[in-house]
């Protein structure tokens, strides 16, 4: 690839760390989460969201569980401002909940923003000024001292206008472009500017160390972040707190590095929407967590409504494969797949488990609203036996005989591959349906009378061909009499290869349903399938339909042989 000359790497290694957060391997807790979903997200929108679509996004947000909100930039535009008063003046913000806006180091600014939040009984005023080496030289041209006075002029203005405000106000600041900055001046900087707002127990401040732009792989970030906690002054007073972005598609894994490394706060947005690549996904992580058993503190168990909500709010898209929220990322498709899925569902029902281990599967669908037939068990040309068994049995409630799953699995591959399309559920059922149970034609049995006589004698009145008639004959049981007399009338030999049934308890627990399979002497098997409140009715049907599909099945093979010669004839 051409031109990767031009390219050298802009990020800063901490001095040397301990490193301490290689010696853990999981998150045992969920961080203090802040969704920026109504300032990161809505900015990067091609049409920012209305002042009406941000009011319903926030009640969501809260009943989703975030305790912290960004909600915008209120001295940036009329709708950011009047947002920000609707909400508190409305009292739409439940006393559990602070809101956070953000601000530049610049005095008008602030004191619009101070404006906006009169009367807030919670908020985080975010104050931020970039630091990088690159926004240093090429967009403000100035020393890090002039820099780091910037910092230092908008926390002192930010400590004059709280004194003055009517509400309840704490502080966090951001050197934006952190990664780009060098560990040290970053220290610095933050450093200053707890010295003007002398962070306590009471009064606690948010150090925020934005990725945002992501410039190096995951463990640099953990390096920076854990040089930040143990060398920030107050820190016992101070949440450190990341905001990954994606440029580098490592914002779930920085988030996950940075908490190990020292960090106690998140802020991100569902589904990662923010600008170029978005910001870190919260459900991803929040959800990366419970599959390792640690409670979000999110309620994340209606994936679909947030995705609804979400895509109505913002006017975009949750990508099919994403994770956890994507409508295929439970999808199996695969033979192989479904068949472990299915044998891994049916072993947690035979074992009784407390425990999620089933294959190919992280977690539960259940647990995030979604269920194993519409979500899990996806039929096309690439299913196999196994989960369209299961499908069949979980959805419709029919447990077809090994051999049956078999060949309906590859008839039902025969039709997908032919339409070149995904089959849904009650297609498939609807050609089961048409294809196995209770056939009529061109056999129909209408009445069945038995009597005890050398065995089991069986008078079956039946109709072949349009022909009706009234046909007698005995067998060793009730099943073999009829299937006799059915072979004595329509000409055809065959046997009984297997048989079973159990009771329908999907839909009607009075009905039986019952499996019959035949073999004319060649290699294939043919299937009928037979519903009935009667059980042996059931039976008979089944035999019926086999018998069936059997003759349809030689009436092919006659119109494919007579067709051929036909066409040879021809040539």
């Amino acid at each position: 690839m051409k031109n990767f000359e031009k390219y050298s790497r802009q990020f800063f290694e901490a001095p040397k760390t301990a490193m301490k957060w290689t010696e853990k391997s999981y998150i045992d807790k969920a961080p203090i989460w802040c969704s920026v979903d109504l300032r990161d997200g809505n900015q990067a929108l091609i049409t920012p969201m209305s002042l009406e679509e941000k009011l319903e996004f926030f009640r969501f947000l809260v009943k989703v569980g975030f305790k912290e909100i960004e909600i915008g930039f209120p001295a940036a535009s009329e709708t950011e401002y009047q947002f920000c008063r609707t909400l508190i003046e409305k009292n739409m913000i439940p006393d559990d909940v602070t809101i956070q806006v953000l601000t530049q180091s610049r005095e008008h600014i602030i004191a619009k923003t101070f404006e906006a939040l009169k009367g807030a009984k919670n908020a985080i005023v975010h104050l931020y000024n970039s630091t990088s080496v690159a926004q240093r030289e090429q967009v403000f041209r100035k020393s890090c001292e002039e820099i780091k006075e910037i910092a230092v002029s908008g926390a002192k203005l930010c400590m004059q206008y709280r004194e003055k405000t009517a509400g309840n106000f704490r502080f966090e600041y951001s050197p934006e472009s952190f990664t780009g900055t060098e560990p040290e001046f970053a220290l610095e900087v933050c450093n200053a500017v707890l010295d003007i707002w002398k962070p306590t127990e009471n009064d606690m401040v948010i150090i925020n160390l934005p990725v945002t732009v992501s410039l190096s792989m995951p463990h640099i970030y953990a390096n920076q972040v854990e040089y930040i906690c143990d060398n920030i002054k107050y820190r016992e007073n101070v949440i450190i707190s990341i905001h990954p972005h994606n440029d580098r598609g490592c914002a779930v894994a920085d988030s996950e590095m940075g908490l190990l490394a020292g960090a106690q706060r998140v802020e991100g947005t569902l589904f990662g929407n923010g600008e170029r690549t978005g910001n870190v996904d919260i459900i991803v992580l929040g959800m990366n967590m419970y599959s390792q058993g640690v409670d979000p503190q999110l309620d994340f168990s209606n994936i679909p409504e947030i995705a609804d909500i979400y895509e109505k709010v913002t006017g975009m898209h949750v990508y099919e494969r994403q994770p956890y929220s994507g409508q295929l990322v439970f999808a199996a498709f695969s033979g192989s797949h479904q068949d472990a899925i299915a044998k891994g569902m049916k072993w947690r029902d035979e074992k009784k488990c407390s425990r999620w281990t089933v294959p190919y599967l992280p977690i539960d669908p259940s647990d995030v609203g979604r269920t194993y037939e519409t979500d899990v068990i996806r039929i096309n040309s690439q299913s196999g036996k196994g989960g369209i068994g299961y499908l069949m049995e979980t959805r419709y409630g029919f447990n077809l005989p090994r051999k049956m799953r078999e060949v309906f699995g590859y008839h039902i591959k025969d039709v997908s591959d032919k339409m070149h399309k995904e089959l849904h559920p009650d297609e498939i059922f609807k050609i089961f349906k048409e294809n196995y149970i209770n056939l009529d034609s061109p056999v129909c049995v209408n009445e069945i009378h038995f009597v005890q006589r050398n065995g089991i004698e069986a008078s079956v009145t039946m109709k072949y061909n349009g022909k009706n008639a009234v046909v007698n004959d005995v067998g060793n049981g009730r099943l073999d009499a009829v299937s006799n007399a059915i072979i004595s009338y329509v000409g055809r030999k065959y046997t009984i290869e297997t048989y079973t049934e159990h009771a329908l308890e999907i839909g009607s627990t009075s009905k039986a349903v019952s499996y019959v399979a035949i073999s004319d002497g060649s290699k294939a098997l043919y299937w009928g399938t037979g519903i009935d409140t009667d059980i042996f009715t059931s039976s008979a049907k089944a035999l019926v339909s086999a018998v069936n599909i059997m003759l349809k099945s030689e009436n092919y093979k006659q119109k494919s042989t007579k067709s051929d010669v036909e066409n040879s004839n021809i040539m």
